[in-house]
């Protein structure tokens, strides 16, 4: 459905959710400020450009967007990509990339293709998010500790050889600063949540720098004045050679867009329990990267962790999302000559926190207990992403992704499926069927056919989402499952976090070999405890009665024990 949620949420809008609105607005703004900054001055441009971004864009996305919350701006997975654009083709080429990105996701949006994007597995996600993560760490380390380099190199390798190099530059009083910044952000939201510990580590590092006439390099020593105005619109200079060369650049911008902008959506819906509109949202971030970059902004899209924060304050409409971009304005218009005099070593602490949240760490080691072909597509991603490129990083793991899911297709298939599902369904008696059993009240039964791959989650998700009244037992049926991989159990524990939240008990039936044997390495087995897992639906369905406190019909007569089909599993 292609209408902004905007246009929805205003039906019967009252007063109370306005003050609720404005207030988050109003601390997203303010959490906004030094990441937009960082951001853009991390990205290899000026720290306007970045305010720009979370202004315009900000604002587009959400009058357009297709999420009731979503705050839009720029984000770190995109100082790696724009970082290379701007060393490679200049500004002009930075603002053509980002403008052909953001056609690419409007016609990714009117093509709905909302839910396609959904079906990249899990490593490949974590694995280029990480390393993102480690190049914008890396990426700091000279403004952190004050080091004095002319230049620092863009490849990874070779920027930690310099810096290695030039250790015994270092200034003391930057690190200082970069030290207490870095304390202030941490330890800070243990005293108070209302603040943010960013903004408390800005202001404390600028008055410390600025009454002791402390010997560090500020916003200002370095990029001069920052404009207290946004400039008019320019078109960039289009050429066929240079469009034709920023074809993979802008793709890169527009995926990372499209899968930014809807992993935010998803967990923003997980906490207000709505649901957004993914097509709808795509126009949005396309209307954005179209319309900012024509005023000097870089490319923008969801940003989870500032939406995370608009929800935890109260904003539950997009009024929060274009009052955050007012207030942004407002503090460039009245304000933006004060950002001058915020110290570089207090933006690298910020940004350090921003690639530690980013880094997905816990994830990353939890790919381990996966299968090792998931465990191969997250290290070749991780790997070629701070390495060499993060284009060539996810066009590469995303097909080693789809290879391996053909190689596990072949290792899975076998006759006995192939013939059953040529069948017409009027044809096949099931003696085994949820229809021929006795399935008490509070229970529901959900079955899976086919291999729990990435490319069926997305379904699944949206036939098991937990309900306002959810029942007291949910059994799901993986009789038909030959195979799992890492997103598939992803999913299971995804649903196990959200039916122990609901009160409601989780039980697997008729799990085959390779299934089992993934679920056990990734420990799955012991978080949902052996109990509730069975071999068929019957034991299932005993176990459903026993735990809510009914006799156990027990076995018919002429049971027969369920067994894993021919072939390989």
């Amino acid at each position: 459905m292609l209408k902004p949620k905007l246009f929805t949420t205003l039906k019967g809008y009252s007063k109370k959710q306005f003050t609720s609105d404005l207030t988050a607005g109003v601390i997203v703004g303010i959490v906004a400020l030094p990441l937009a900054i960082a951001f853009g001055i991390a990205s290899g441009v000026t720290p306007d450009k970045g305010l720009i971004t979370a202004i315009i864009a900000g604002f587009i996305i959400s009058f357009l967007g297709g999420s009731k919350v979503q705050i839009g701006g720029p984000t770190g997975a995109f100082i790696v990509i724009v970082f290379g654009i701007v060393q490679q083709y200049g500004l002009n080429g930075l603002i053509l990339a980002t403008m052909m990105a953001g056609v690419i996701l409007v016609i990714m949006g009117f093509a709905r293709f909302g839910s396609i994007i959904k079906f990249i597995p899990h490593p490949v996600i974590v694995g280029f998010t990480s390393g993102i993560a480690l190049i914008i760490f890396s990426s700091q380390i000279k403004d952190f500790l004050g080091l004095n380099i002319s230049t620092v190199p863009s490849e990874f390798i070779e920027k930690w050889i310099v810096y290695s190099q030039n250790i015994f530059s270092l200034n003391y009083w930057s690190f200082f600063i970069g030290a207490v910044s870095l304390a202030a952000i941490i330890f800070f939201p243990r005293i108070t949540h209302r603040i943010p510990g960013s903004i408390v580590a800005i202001i404390l590092s600028t008055l410390l720098v600025h009454i002791f006439h402390l010997p560090v390099e500020t916003i200002g020593s370095r990029f001069g004045e920052i404009p207290s105005s946004i400039p008019s619109p320019t078109f960039p200079h289009m050429d066929f050679q240079t469009i034709r060369s920023l074809i993979s650049p802008a793709t890169t911008i527009a995926l990372l867009a499209a899968i930014e902008s809807l992993l935010s959506a998803v967990v923003a819906d997980g906490m207000i329990g709505g649901r957004h509109r993914s097509n709808m949202e795509l126009v949005a971030q396309g209307a954005a990267n179209i319309i900012t970059p024509l005023f000097g902004g870089i490319p923008a899209t969801g940003a989870i962790a500032r939406t995370a924060t608009n929800i935890k304050n109260g904003g539950r409409t997009p009024v929060a999302g274009i009052v955050h971009a007012i207030v942004l304005l407002l503090i460039m218009l009245f304000f933006g000559l004060w950002a001058k005099l915020i110290p570089m070593a207090t933006l690298a602490a910020v940004l350090i926190i921003v690639a530690y949240n980013m880094s997905e760490w816990r994830s990353f080691i939890e790919v381990f207990k996966y299968p090792k072909s998931d465990i191969a597509v997250l290290l070749t991603t991780f790997l070629l992403t701070i390495v060499f490129d993060l284009t060539i990083a996810i066009q590469i793991g995303m097909i080693l992704a789809v290879l391996l899911f053909m190689r596990r297709m072949a290792m899975v298939t076998n006759v006995g499926i192939i013939t059953r599902e040529l069948k017409d369904e009027e044809e096949v008696t099931d003696v085994n069927s949820i229809q021929n059993k006795k399935v008490p009240d509070g229970v529901e039964v959900f079955e899976i056919n086919g291999p729990f791959f990435f490319g069926a989650v997305s379904k699944f998700r949206d036939t098991v989402r937990i309900v306002e009244n959810p029942p007291k037992i949910i059994i799901i049926r993986m009789r038909d499952v030959p195979a799992i991989d890492s997103t598939g159990i992803h999913a299971l524990e995804q649903l196990l976090k959200e039916t122990k939240r609901h009160g409601t008990h989780l039980v697997l039936s008729g799990v085959h070999t390779q299934p089992l044997m993934a679920l056990a390495q990734a420990e799955f087995i012991e978080k949902i405890g052996e109990a509730n897992i069975h071999g068929n639906i019957d034991d299932a369905l005993d176990r459903a009665r026993e735990i809510l406190g009914l006799p156990k019909l027990g076995r018919p007569a002429d049971f027969k024990p369920t067994v894993a089909r021919e072939g390989k599993v």
